[in-house]
C-alpha cells in the first residue's frame, strides 16, 4: 500500500518570505520523532544574494545552546550557495532532542525562502 501521508507529519520550519538578512527556523522537537528531513523552496534571488543553509542542533530550546550539526550527520543536495526557484533536502542522522535550520547571508540583498520539516513520527498513523 502506498501511503506516505499517514506515516509522516508536516511542521513549518522557515516562514516562506522575503530574507534580506540571516535567519533561524522554528525549533523542531523530535522526542517522538524517528527521523526528520526538511525540505527548503527558494524563490527569486536579488542583487546576487548568496546564503546558503545549515541545520542546528541542540539537547534544549535555548537559542544559545544550538550549533551547527556536525556534517557527519547530515545529508542534503543543497550546495554552499543556493540558486533560485529550487528546491533542497537536508536530512538529520544525530541524536539532539531538537532541531532548526539556519539560513546565512554571505552577501548580496536577498532571497525568497521558506522550509517544511517532515518527520516520521513514533506513532503512526498520524492523525
Amino acid at each position: 500500500m502506498r501511503d506516505l501521508y499517514s506515516n509522516i507529519a508536516a511542521t513549518l520550519a522557515l516562514t516562506p518570505a522575503v530574507q534580506a538578512a540571516a535567519a533561524t527556523g522554528a525549533t523542531i522537537d523530535l522526542q517522538a520523532a524517528r527521523s526528520v528531513a526538511f525540505v527548503v523552496s527558494t524563490g527569486a534571488i536579488v542583487g546576487d544574494g548568496d546564503f546558503g543553509v545549515t541545520i542546528q542542533e541542540s539537547d534544549t530550546t535555548t537559542s544559545g545552546d544550538f550549533a551547527d550539526a556536525a556534517a557527519a550527520v547530515v545529508d542534503t543536495d543543497a550546495p554552499a550557495t543556493l540558486e533560485a526557484s529550487t528546491s533542497y533536502r537536508l536530512g538529520y542522522r544525530g541524536f539532539k532532542r531538537y532541531v532548526r535550520l539556519s539560513l546565512t547571508k554571505a552577501g548580496g540583498t536577498s532571497i525568497a525562502a521558506g522550509a517544511v520539516a517532515v518527520t516520521e513520527p513514533l506513532t503512526r498513523p498520524v492523525a
